[in-house]
């Protein structure tokens, strides 16, 4: 039951902790569904558009509307591998909206733990550490 109950404890605290960073966001100018995309493209290097649908679990379609409204904005660019598919990269300018809203995510995250005395920082710490290493396959 202690299991459980800390799998319940976690998963509450990472949706209140995406909620949290999330709100930084808004100040990027796009959904966050085009976010995530750039943020699989940074992560994951250039893609074809069925990758990106099966990485964000979406249908293909829904991931075209997506890449080419980050098109539009030369967040990403298209270079056809062939008639049927296309290579997905991310431009200079969608990578720096990328590390500007994670340098907002940051300082807003770091503005909370600031209020915290030096022993929960060290327990967040470790706490961290701990969930990295159960979320890593490769671990």
């Amino acid at each position: 039951m202690r299991n459980e109950q800390v799998a319940d404890q976690l998963h509450a605290a990472a949706i209140r902790l995406l909620r949290f960073m999330r709100k930084e966001d808004a100040a990027s100018g796009i959904t966050g569904a085009q976010l995530s995309v750039l943020s699989v493209l940074a992560y994951g290097g250039p893609q074809t558009l069925g990758a990106l649908a099966a990485a964000e679990q979406v249908k293909p379609p829904t991931m075209s509307q997506l890449v080419s409204g980050l098109e539009q904005l030369e967040l990403v660019t298209r270079k056809p591998l062939d008639r049927r598919s296309a290579e997905i990269s991310l431009t200079r300018k969608g990578r720096q909206l990328l590390e500007a809203g994670r340098k907002r995510r940051l300082a807003r995250l770091m503005k909370a733990i600031d209020r915290l005395p030096a022993e929960q920082i060290d327990k967040l710490a470790q706490a961290a550490g701990l969930i990295v290493a159960i979320t890593d396959p490769t671990l």
